[in-house]
């Protein structure tokens, strides 16, 4: 080893030292304390100077990682060897870290990609680690980015080195809430999560168990990264842990310690120890992630394996503890039996099994107090069973009620102590349940009266039986009577039960019955304490004398300082969860201690004090309760004024919004007023106007004395001769539209005439007859018009009159004379007009003979023109044919024309045989065809 020390050192080539460091390497393991003690330095000072190749370094930290390292190969260790061992590894370690340059120029090596390097490098450091862990965890801390660098390890491919890194995270975050903070906001928790993951969750190998250890480091007692977990919606992510399926057959070694973890891991979320804002809301994210529904599938789930199950119930238990959602919840939760019995009921019947598991009764006593723990509701819903009232007479379902009972006076112990400690835990600060309990009767035997509950408790006590049942019911006794003088006045209305304590306490026993003894005291004491005097013989004076007499002041707090001073008291106190080595250790329940605290020094003074302080108490008591009712009544009438005060100030708000919207609309009426005004004074001062003019009329009508009977009269004879006037006109339309139809008939034969003329000569002189008489027609149609005009302009005088009748009513006496003057001249236009009419009739009688006639003759000549125009007909058809016959002779003509020039032979133009004959034309053809 020295040789090889000196080769180190001395040689000044590479491969030459290399081969040296291995070869320690070799030697380290068998001579571990010669090769710490003369090569150490050597090899930390080949790792500051030979960085550049990876080999050495490997080497060189191997070597150390076995000199300082006490993980030595099982059949190497001897039996006085490990201190020794143990010693080794942490004097070398201190005298490696003793230059902190050490570790800091390992974290820089564990940086390096190299595998040869940062393996071992990793390895050397967790070992450090284990051997001086706080001392190396501040060199960590104090080196700037140390943990950052670890942390890295995580984000390594090969697995090696990650899982390695995971145990050294583990070392490094052990009781050190500043390194835990750092490795948690340096993303841990979601890197950790991701490898659980990938590995199979619960599934998975020791990696995921690693993992969950260093999860349990950097969580527990660590209330900033609780929270920082539960912000960070971690707990959402640990939901598919708890997904084992119905095929609960094969639960390997390895998925039973990662699920055991995994329920570690949310109990410390949701620990009691936590601060209760931070828990609660734990409680309330496992809830509405659905964790909690998870676990209840595992609680009555069929084949877990039987530790695994206890740590499920410890898990329910602390999720629901306190949180009254979550207790809701459970209540509700059934187990999948036939009928289906609530899950309380279920773990109940486990509870008062003696058969079960002792550990598993105890979660189960822990399950039931975290669900009745400030949880008034389910404590009501326990007692409700126990009544007379709901009791199912039936029998066919069993109630949790009936089976705290049947656990509380069965010949098991350890089933009477867990039903009154569970019985406690329903009335725990409950003192409306404590007095309905009273009411409860139990049939003990067959043709005895039933006994209530509080004496049956009675009973058994004084029956001497085993130390453990005598304790829980001394326990529910005590908590029952607590606070409640109705239960204390039916406890003290036996009269054996005053003799029984007094007898217990003054007797010199063992020390198993101390505890019985001391818890007798207790009980005698709240007694005395919560006494009301409502019973003659058993005042509080009277007792207290009892106790002077029979046991003595003194003896009496000795004994009543036994529970505290109890060494069991002392494990009980320290956290909720009832955690005991053997049943035998079972006595105390951590509610119960606090009570005795509560109680033990309050007892203490009460016992002391006289009659006059007792008094005088009475009365401060009474005057603090008249204080506290006057108080309490202020209070509610402070209350009730800061209500009405919001509702004033509700009513106020929107009675001000209300005026500002009336304010607007009343400005708003108040300019239309104006406009309203304006327009008022506007009329007003027209029909000013009006009314002058109106009264002058009433003057001029008074004066001239015309009465309205009068002016309707003239109305009447208008309208008459208004009517006369329409049928004069309706009678003018007839003769207009007669005039039309003569005038529409003399066109018509006008246009007779002229096609007659065309068609036939002979007709010419009927027709100028005709001409003649329609031109008399003409004559006599436009004197007829004439007249006809002339009416018109008269009917048209006459309605300007009737217009300007109305006006003129209102003038003088004159009308009625031009009334009578319009009466004759209306008269003679009539006759007149009658006259006319009868000429226009007796005319149109002549000019309908006159058609009459005129139609036979265009009749007649209709039949003329049509037998001309056959003849017109025939004459066309023969032309044409004449025509056909003409073009074929010239196309004859033509093509012999052309025949005759081909031959040479002179023809004449055409212009020539134009102007010769016709005979000629046929006689030069013939001599032609002949030649």
């Amino acid at each position: 080893i020295q040789k090889l020390c000196d080769r180190v050192a001395s040689s000044t080539l590479l491969d030459d030292r290399r081969d040296a460091v291995r070869a320690l390497k070799s030697l380290s393991k068998k001579y571990r304390l010669e090769v710490g003690i003369q090569a150490m330095e050597h090899l930390i000072h080949v790792l500051q100077t030979d960085r550049s190749d990876s080999e050495i370094i490997g080497y060189a930290l191997d070597t150390l990682y076995n000199v300082i390292s006490n993980d030595l190969e099982e059949e190497e260790q001897e039996e006085n060897l490990p201190k020794q061992v143990d010693d080794l590894g942490s004097q070398f370690t201190e005298i490696f870290i003793k230059q902190q340059e050490n570790v800091t120029l390992l974290l820089t090596l564990v940086e390096e990609f190299d595998f040869h390097v940062r393996w071992p490098g990793v390895k050397l450091l967790t070992s450090l680690l284990k051997q001086q862990g706080p001392q190396v965890q501040q060199i960590i801390l104090v080196s700037p980015m140390g943990v950052s660098r670890l942390m890295d390890l995580l984000a390594d491919s090969r697995e090696v080195i990650r899982n390695d890194g995971v145990l050294l995270l583990q070392q490094l975050t052990k009781s050190n809430a500043a390194i835990q903070k750092i490795v948690a906001f340096e993303n841990a928790f979601e890197r950790l999560l991701d490898i659980i993951t990938e590995e199979g969750n619960s599934d998975g190998g020791i990696v995921v168990e690693d993992c969950l250890l260093l999860l349990q480091n950097l969580l527990k007692n660590n209330n900033s990264n609780q929270n920082f977990f539960k912000e960070g919606s971690y707990i959402q992510r640990m939901k598919p842990w708890f997904e084992v399926g119905d095929d609960n057959c094969g639960w390997s070694a390895q998925k039973v310690t990662n699920l055991h973890l995994m329920l570690q891991l949310v109990r410390v979320l949701v620990s009691p120890t936590n601060p209760p804002g931070a828990t609660s809301s734990c409680q309330k994210a496992m809830f509405h992630c659905g964790l909690l529904q998870q676990l209840c599938t595992i609680l009555m789930a069929t084949g877990v394996p039987a530790d695994i199950l206890t740590e499920t119930i410890n898990t329910v238990s602390e999720v629901i503890r306190g949180c009254q959602m979550n207790q809701d919840y459970f209540a509700s939760v059934n187990a999948p039996s036939n009928p289906p019995r609530p899950a309380i009921v279920v773990l109940l019947m486990s509870m008062v099994n003696e058969r079960q598991p002792f550990v598993l009764r105890c979660a189960v006593l822990y399950c039931f107090q975290c669900f009745l723990y400030k949880n008034q509701k389910g404590q009501g819903e326990i007692v409700s069973t126990l009544l007379p009232s709901t009791i199912d007479a039936t029998g066919n379902s069993v109630s949790a009620g009936q089976l705290l009972c049947g656990g509380l006076f069965s010949t098991d112990s350890l089933s009477n102590w867990c039903a009154a400690v569970a019985l406690a835990h329903a009335l725990q600060e409950n003192a409306t349940l404590k007095e309905q309990l009273l009411r409860v009767q139990l049939a003990t035997s067959i043709g005895n009266p039933p006994v209530s509950l509080l004496q049956q408790c009675t009973n058994i006590l004084s029956q001497g039986s085993k130390v453990q049942t005598r304790v829980g019911l001394l326990m529910l006794l005590c908590t029952w009577l607590s606070n409640c003088s109705i239960a204390v006045t039916h406890f003290l209305h036996n009269p054996a039960n005053i003799p029984f304590l007094t007898g217990q306490i003054a007797e010199n026993l063992g020390e198993e019955e101390q505890l019985v003894q001391g818890l007798c005291a207790l009980l005698l004491g709240i007694s005395i304490y919560y006494n009301d005097n409502s019973l003659e013989n058993y005042r509080k004076e009277k007792l207290k004398q009892l106790i002077e007499k029979r046991i003595g002041r003194e003896n009496f707090i000795e004994k009543l300082g036994f529970i505290s001073k109890h060494e069991l008291y002392s494990r009980a106190a320290q956290k909720p969860q009832p955690s005991f080595s053997s049943p035998d250790h079972m006595m105390f329940d951590h509610e119960f201690t606090k009570l005795v605290k509560e109680l033990e020094g309050v007892i203490s003074k009460a016992i002391y004090k006289s009659s006059e302080e007792d008094k005088k108490e009475e009365e401060v008591k009474k005057t603090l309760e008249q204080h506290d009712n006057i108080v309490t009544h202020y209070k509610k009438v402070i209350r009730e004024q800061d209500q009405e005060l919001e509702e004033l100030k509700q009513r106020i708000n929107t009675l001000t919004s209300q005026n500002e919207q009336l304010q607007a609309t009343v400005t708003q009426q108040v300019s239309q007023i104006q406009q309203h005004k304006d327009q008022y004074n506007l009329l007003k001062v027209q029909l000013g106007k009006d009314t002058q003019f109106h009264n002058s009329h009433s003057e001029t009508f008074q004066m001239n004395g015309i009465q309205m009977e009068e002016v309707s009269k003239l109305k009447e004879e208008l309208e008459e001769w208004k009517n006369k006037h329409e049928l004069l006109q309706g009678q003018l339309r007839e003769k207009d539209s007669v005039i039309e139809k003569l005038k529409s008939s003399q066109l018509e034969m006008g246009t007779t005439e002229q096609s007659s003329q065309t068609s036939k000569p002979g007709g010419l002189e009927h027709n100028n007859e005709l001409q003649k008489e329609l031109e008399m027609l003409r004559s006599q149609i436009q004197l007829q018009s004439a007249e006809i005009s002339k009416l018109q302009f008269e009917n048209q005088k006459l309605q300007i009159t009737n217009a300007t009748v109305d006006p003129v009513l209102g003038d003088s006496g004159a009308t009625a004379a031009n009334n009578s003057e319009l009466e004759g001249r209306l008269e003679q236009e009539i006759k007149e007009l009658k006259s006319e009419v009868k000429a226009l009739s007796e005319e149109k009688e002549s000019l309908k003979q006159h058609l009459d006639s005129s139609s036979s003759t265009v009749a007649i000549l209709q039949d003329e023109k049509s037998k001309l125009q056959q003849e017109v007909a025939e004459s066309k058809k023969e032309q044409d044919d004449l025509l056909v016959l003409l073009a074929d002779q010239d196309q004859k003509l033509s093509a012999l024309k052309i025949k005759l020039k081909d031959l040479g032979v002179p023809v004449e133009d055409e212009d020539d045989i134009e102007s010769g004959d016709q005979g000629d034309e046929d006689e030069d053809g013939d001599e032609e065809e002949q030649d």
